[in-house]
């Protein structure tokens, strides 16, 4: 599948497709059953390396990314308030202590806020098997993605905030929820059931940085809203002067 968007803003690396299927992809990687793995590396190879991953319910790689990917509440029986917050060194639920856990990763200041966290978050355990990142350019005609991602610097990022309001009768039509990199994702499929989709800025989880060039963003756009944005590229600011001279340099 061609994109307009990623021409035009002389995108770098590979849109991403999320999508959704019960059929498990013939090539793409994917963690090994219940080892610990960062969902958003596999998203960055997606992005950079053009390469397919896919996960499932027993191969999500951590509570955050089960979480993210829409598999349903899978923080349940896992000290999340501790780890984002202050740490705990008791041992909580059998749950194996680690140092990361007793320290806490200090992201939000108290457990009892974290937990606020958690209850804010937009939980969705999906109807399929399988959550697929696919380079946009290997999507088939018949499979209709979740959502789209990029993988963008300061300026394309500009660039593709203005074009999401760009044919809208609001200037609000982007947000910037704080959360696991992965997040953005579990975001998505929220904003894909409105009438008028928002597109999610994301990538913020410090932890996930060391995956992306430091001038990185993420920018996830629910299907139907990417649509809409590759439908409003001919003719848009992306055509004219200003553009052309800011994204050469």
């Amino acid at each position: 599948m061609k994109c307009l968007i990623a021409d035009s803003i002389k995108l770098k690396g590979h849109p991403v497709a999320v999508i959704l299927s019960d059929d498990k992809p013939e090539d793409g990687i994917q963690f090994k059953e219940n080892i610990w793995g960062c969902v958003a590396s596999m998203l960055s190879a997606s992005a950079l390396k053009g390469k397919t991953s896919f996960f499932d319910r027993k191969t999500y790689g951590c509570v955050g990314g089960g979480v993210g990917l829409g598999f349903g509440n899978t923080y349940e029986g896992f000290p999340i308030e501790y780890l984002l917050s202050t740490g705990k060194k008791e041992s909580v639920d059998g749950t194996r202590r680690t140092r990361k856990l007793e320290e806490g990763e200090h992201y939000i200041k108290t457990p009892e806020l974290a937990m606020k966290f958690v209850e804010c978050l937009p939980m969705r355990n999906v109807k399929y098997e399988y959550v697929i990142f696919k380079p946009l350019e290997l999507v088939k005609n018949e499979e209709i993605p979740e959502s789209i991602i990029f993988f963008v610097n300061p300026d394309q990022l500009s660039a593709l905030v203005v074009l999401a309001n760009y044919g809208r009768k609001s200037n609000d039509n982007v947000t910037a929820p704080w959360g696991a990199a992965c997040q953005s994702v579990l975001y998505s499929y929220e904003e894909g059931d409105k009438a008028n989709p928002r597109a999610i800025i994301g990538y913020f989880d410090l932890a996930a940085r060391k995956h992306v060039d430091k001038n990185t963003l993420s920018f996830t756009v629910p299907y139907k809203m990417f649509l809409e944005m590759e439908g409003n590229v001919k003719g848009s600011f992306l055509e004219m002067e200003e553009w052309q001279n800011l994204s050469s340099r």
